[in-house]
């Protein structure tokens, strides 16, 4: 490998390109001109977005992809040439083994080679090694005496001032030498490495008491083979075991690997036979087995985790981008039982009207206070949607406001809401700053209103594995959690884009090219000089230089602009081409301020054959067929194409649902065993995966997504316990 040239980190660079592209199925051009573009800091929404042409319309999850492949490919070069140095310092780098290591795509693969030569505290082998006994053990492992004993070929190595007085000793270090080199060759760890993930299972067993280990009873003497457990199941035996609940072992036939290792080595009737089936049996059961068996379990844990956060992920952006529900006056209730039930009133901009506190569940006079003073309240503010917190006393709050609603035919419709994280947000230093005059608990009643009313705003300002639409969040590498969902904020954000006149610095900071501390620079430029006038004025927001301006530009709508690209996705640096094509279709920019002229538009857009004014602009394809797009609805939010949030004006009680009802609910959180399904009670009821789909697929989220409103069949009520089974597939077809 050439290493410290710039030929050699071009031949490099190409390489780990062809791999990727390789791994992706995509064409070479496409992933050079993409590490090139994230070499450049450009950041991944702004690449897929606008700069389609380059990467031969890779969108946003393969350029992240091509993103996290160039990061291991390139710390496995690095590993590869720190492991070559080290080699060659201990004088034992041969040209074969400089060649596999160079080979190597894989960490594991470069590691399990470099094991024999790695660093280690004094192992009986060495120790063995010390006292001369490495000749011996290649005596042994060439099994070339067919006659005598193993103890006569091991006399002449007895040495008293090495502390070898007997033959028995002098075998017994060689033994280890053996054990420790078998152990360690890349080929046979390979060999039971393979094995093992072929066959061997994940038990369990009680550490514990029964009585005390009703949290993993499903666990008690469990096995299940370790290439079809699902990800689910070892997070929860992952979390018994950290618990002390439970005691996790890999079983597998031990005496059958062994032999499997030991047909690799001995040959033929030699005299050394039966010791160096003992060597490789200790080196197994000592060194080998304990250390794959570590292997294997971080492994499927790793899996597991990746296989949580990808879920996660998926539900945290469905739920960002659920639908809206704007231009509403909106009553935020937080319900609560002794303390009471907070109230807010907030505008459609998402201003405090009005607080209060409601108690809802003491005496009759005070249930009729608090509907005093919800009814002025709506009749004040002309509140038209309520919006609920599904916590602690929801149900009773859902009762009060539909009996409210009924009672005097008030045309309200109310929806309950997902409050994970409200509180969280109440006592963070942003809900101080943002409403420093409101009391810690009023302030959740206000973001269960605002949430409603925009979700991606509001739920930018809570930690997202606060959010609750996981599954074991909080059991899973939080580095690697805390990055995924950052990406998915970022990327909702952006795919959205966000209003720079009243976007908050929490939004601010998840646009492309804009961090927390520019975020908080355009908020103070705004309140200072007032609201900004058009998108080139965010070049005199301090540190947010032209890179950054290039970066975030194209995300950033301003509905007031004096130039009216400015509230649309096409970027300042395509303004001219823009206008170029307003002009081709005998129009100008002003007209998109025109409601008649934008049919006009729309129509002429939608005829309009891309291909030929591409050519006659001197212009890619995708990037004229994004502008048309945008050219045709400005301001255009695309959450409007997703269902709405359901509301509702009648509560439902549990007595109320009955086996063989059909249901309408909205999808809470989709998991790997199921769905939860929100379906107007106070607890969620659950579509097993069986239930879910008559036809095969991988995962619950090829069926359906967070946000979904579904029509489901009930097939079991467990009111004792809670429960609620439901079915997708049983839902006869209209």
């Amino acid at each position: 490998m050439k290493k410290n040239t710039k030929d050699g980190e071009k031949m490099l660079l190409t390489d780990i390109s062809s791999a990727i592209a390789r791994e992706m199925g995509v064409k070479l051009f496409q992933v050079e001109a993409t590490i090139k573009l994230l070499d450049d800091s450009n950041t991944v929404p702004f690449i897929a977005r606008y700069r389609k042409e380059a990467t031969g319309e890779l969108d946003e999850e393969q350029i992240r992809t091509v993103q996290e492949r160039l990061s291991y490919l390139r710390n496995l070069v690095k590993r590869q040439e720190e492991i070559l140095s080290t080699i060659e310092e201990q004088g034992k780098l041969t040209p074969e083994l400089a060649a596999a290591i160079t080979a190597c795509t894989k960490l594991q693969d470069l590691e399990d080679l470099y094991l024999p030569y790695r660093p280690k505290k004094r192992t009986r082998a060495q120790i063995a090694k010390e006292k001369g006994l490495q000749p011996l053990a290649d005596i042994i492992m060439a099994q070339q005496l067919q006659t005598g004993s193993p103890a006569e070929a091991a006399t002449p190595f007895i040495n008293p001032e090495k502390e070898i007085a007997t033959p028995e000793e002098a075998l017994a270090g060689a033994a280890d030498i053996i054990a420790e080199t078998i152990s360690e060759r890349a080929d046979i760890r390979a060999l039971l490495r393979r094995h093992l993930w072929s066959s061997a299972e994940i038990s369990t067993e009680f550490a514990v008491d029964e009585s005390q280990a009703k949290e993993v009873l499903n666990y008690k003497e469990y096995h299940e083979p370790v290439n079809r457990m699902p990800s689910h199941r070892i997070l929860a035996v992952n979390r018994g075991e950290t618990k002390n609940l439970l005691k996790v072992h890999l079983t597998t036939a031990h005496d059958d690997n062994i032999d499997r290792i030991a047909r690799e080595f001995i040959t033929g009737s030699s005299i050394f036979s039966e010791l160096i089936r003992a060597a490789i049996a200790d080196g197994y059961k000592r060194l080998l087995f304990p250390a794959l068996e570590r292997e294997v379990r971080n492994q499927l844990t790793e899996n597991a985790e990746k296989q949580a956060i990808r879920v996660f992920g998926l539900n945290l952006r469905q739920l960002l981008l659920q639908q809206p529900l704007a231009g509403h006056t909106v009553m935020g209730l937080d319900p609560g039982y002794r303390t009471g039930c907070k109230m807010a009133v907030v505008g459609p901009t998402g201003t405090v009207l009005e607080t209060s506190t409601l108690y809802l569940t003491m005496s009759e006079t005070q249930k009729q206070k608090a509907a005093d003073t919800v009814l002025t309240a709506i009749q004040k503010h002309g509140i038209t949607l309520v919006a609920i917190g599904n916590g602690t006393a929801s149900y009773e709050t859902e009762e009060f406001t539909a009996q409210l609603i009924n009672a005097h035919n008030l045309p309200v419709h109310y929806v309950i809401t997902n409050e994970a994280g409200a509180s969280v947000y109440s006592a963070s230093k942003l809900a101080k700053d943002e409403l420093p005059d409101l009391d810690v608990s009023i302030r959740g009643a206000v973001s269960i209103a605002r949430r409603v009313q925009d979700p991606l705003a509001e739920l930018v300002k809570i930690d997202p594995k606060s959010i609750g639409v996981g599954q074991y969040q909080h059991d899973v590498n939080q580095k690697e959690l805390t990055g995924t969902l950052t990406s998915v904020v970022e990327s909702a954000v952006n795919h959205v884009g966000v209003e720079l006149n009243t976007a908050s610095p929490a939004l601010l900071q998840y646009v492309a090219g804009i961090n927390a501390a520019v975020a908080k620079n355009i908020v103070a430029f705004r309140d200072a000089n007032g609201s900004f006038k058009n998108r080139k004025q965010l070049l005199k927001v301090p540190r947010l230089g032209p890179a950054a301006y290039t970066q975030c530009a194209g995300f950033l709508r301003l509905q007031a602009s004096d130039n009216p690209l400015d509230n649309t996705p096409v970027h300042p640096e395509s303004y001219a081409l823009a206008q170029n094509l307003l002009e081709k279709l005998g129009y100008t920019v002003d007209s998109l301020s025109s409601k008649d002229q934008l049919k006009s538009i729309q129509q002429q857009a939608q005829q309009a054959d891309v291909t030929k004014l591409a050519a006659e602009a001197g212009a890619g394809e995708p990037t004229v067929r994004d502008i048309l797009a945008a050219l045709v609805k400005p301001g255009r939010d695309p959450r409007e194409d997703l269902p709405a949030p359901l509301t509702r004006k009648n509560v439902v009680k549990l007595s109320d649902i009955k086996p063989g009802t059909i249901v309408r609910g909205t999808v809470h959180n989709v998991i790997d065993f199921g769905v939860f399904v929100d379906i107007g009670i106070k607890i969620n009821g659950l579509i097993h995966r069986s239930e879910l789909a008559s036809k095969p697929f991988r995962h619950p989220l090829d069926i359906v997504s967070v946000g979904d409103i579904l029509d489901v069949l009930v097939i079991s009520v467990d009111e004792e316990r809670g429960r609620i089974g439901l079915s997708l597939k049983q839902v006869p077809k209209q």
